[in-house]
């Protein structure tokens, strides 16, 4: 019983960073497994895959009703991720577990600086109004989706962290309809990692299903907010840079035998 309220506790979190800032959120969905439900490594990467996979899609939903998705850049994103995810995810299985983690936590720190350098980022523009993208560009769109499907896979994360940042810098489109469009390659990047890990039965389906129903809740408060925060969205961002990087301390100090790093 402990163990499904602590589920349920740790998707609403997950689903509720996913709907406010349209990443992040999935990059805290293994430590959660790992450190609070108690999950051991590949299968905490597998589940966290799979339920960061329907939080994401169902937040999308509720951005494509309000307006805030751009199609084109959605879609490829999303299908050349998921070839990536895919090759990445095999990779992945196939790796030491707590090395695994030591890079997570590398990766958790990049993330961080992501966070705070989306926090001073001003946007102000509608969803829906933005220049059109060059067909050109449309090549360093697919480039961005196949490097982020690489690492979504490898460490079973979302990667709306790098979408969201690779979609503003490809496209030039407002960061809420960035936030909108990411989600759904998101969702398509996590069920192609949580296929993988669930076809090898590193996927605790009970547990998923409880994180998800957490995350559907957190979620649909998440997209709510991120249509009305604006500006001090940014103080938020900064807040949960610094739990990602205390998080990240944390993994470091306890996986850094496996590299021969402990004392």
């Amino acid at each position: 019983m402990l163990q499904s309220i602590l589920a349920v506790l740790s998707g609403s979190v997950v689903g509720f960073t996913l709907g406010l800032i349209g990443g992040g959120g999935s990059i805290m969905a293994t430590p959660l497994l790992l450190y609070v439900v108690g999950l051991q490594p590949h299968v905490a990467i597998g589940t966290g895959a799979l339920a960061v996979s329907v939080n994401a899609f169902a937040n999308f939903a509720g951005h494509a009703r309000a307006g805030n998705v751009r199609w084109r850049e959605a879609v490829i994103f999303a299908a050349i991720g998921m070839a990536g995810a895919s090759i990445g995810s095999w990779f992945g299985k196939s790796f030491d577990g707590e090395r695994l983690l030591f890079l997570f936590a590398l990766l958790m720190i990049v993330v961080g600086v992501l966070t705070l350098r989306r926090s001073g980022a001003r946007d102000s523009s509608p969803a829906g109004v933005g220049r059109p993208v060059p067909s050109g560009r449309a090549m360093l769109v697919a480039a961005c989706a196949l490097a982020v499907g690489l690492l979504a896979g490898f460490f079973g994360i979302g990667g709306g962290f790098l979408i969201v940042p690779g979609l503003l810098l490809s496209t030039g489109m407002p960061m809420l309809a960035a936030i909108g469009s990411s989600l759904l390659a998101v969702g398509a990047l996590g069920f192609a990692t949580a296929a993988s890990y669930a076809a090898s039965g590193l996927v605790d389906w009970p547990v998923a299903a409880q994180y998800v129903t957490g995350g559907l809740a957190g979620g649909c408060l998440g997209m709510q907010l991120a249509c009305r925060l604006g500006a001090r969205k940014a103080t938020l961002n900064r807040i949960f840079a610094g739990i990602i990087f205390a998080v990240a301390l944390y993994m470091l100090f306890r996986n850094a035998a496996a590299f021969g790093l402990a004392g």
